[in-house]
């Protein structure tokens, strides 16, 4: 399979500092960039002031990525969570992240991190990597194939 490069027209763009795809596919699995909780329809707006919040957009902005990618977040193997200030945010991230993952046989292995800063000012970032099974992939495959490129572009 070959390498895709996704870019979201509707997700928070990468700032101008830094130069990113929203998400790559290649060997089967989608790595998608850490998000911060950024409103992709105002990207100068100030963040949520809480980490329910902020978990809550971080995790609708992954939501845009991935789905566009042709994913679900149930497809989700490895999340990988940035705090900026783990012991307050911990237990209000984890009301946020359940919501998410409610299938508790099925949840993708992760890993929380207590950083000291997120850009800016960010109380959360998350990114994930998802996988499916070989039907699915398949046909993730041919859809790429017909041309459908508007969301998963490569970059020119």
């Amino acid at each position: 399979m070959a390498t895709r490069y996704v870019r979201i027209d509707d997700a928070p763009p990468p700032p101008a500092t830094a130069r990113y795809s929203h998400a790559v596919e290649a060997g089967g699995a989608l790595y998608v960039t850490g998000q911060l909780p950024i409103d992709p329809l105002d990207t100068n707006a100030p963040l949520p002031d809480s980490i329910e919040k902020q978990a809550e957009r971080v995790f609708s902005n992954l939501r845009l990525i991935v789905e566009a990618a042709g994913y679900s977040l149930n497809d989700t193997v490895f999340v990988r969570i940035y705090l900026s200030n783990f012991d307050r945010d911990y237990a209000g991230l984890n009301a946020v992240y359940d919501r998410q993952f409610p299938d508790h046989e099925t949840l993708p292995a992760r890993t929380t991190i207590g950083v000291s800063r997120l850009g800016g000012g960010a109380l959360v970032e998350i990114d994930l990597t998802l996988t499916r099974t070989d039907a699915e992939a398949a046909q993730s495959k041919q859809w790429a194939d017909t041309g459908f490129e508007q969301a998963a572009n490569q970059p020119g």
